[in-house]
């Protein structure tokens, strides 16, 4: 339920109730912190790919899955690299 009033105009009401309808609906991304939790999140049925960002500080694994995009920082390349290995078989691998 909506109040109107007298110095809102329909057309911007309307403006706003459509743009918080798009942004629920829109895939958002979410930051996982563990390296456990990002397999356990990796192996899930609806989880599509896996992008490998690397920079001079930190390699960033972000996988997709139907809802959210979900990424995890790790800043030792060891760490990185049998992260790499361990990522379930089935999934598409990118490296960016």
């Amino acid at each position: 339920s909506f109040v109107l009033f007298p110095y809102f105009s329909p057309s911007l009401l309307l403006a706003v109730v459509s743009s918080s309808a798009a942004l629920e609906t829109q895939k958002m991304p979410k930051q996982i912190h563990e390296i456990k939790d990002f397999l356990l999140t990796a192996r899930r049925k609806d989880a599509r790919t896996v992008k490998i960002k690397k920079n001079k500080d930190m390699v960033k694994f972000k996988v997709r899955c139907s809802k959210y995009l979900y990424t995890l920082c790790v800043s030792d390349f060891e760490k990185a690299d049998k992260l790499k290995q361990s990522l379930p078989p089935g999934l598409s691998v990118q490296d960016l």
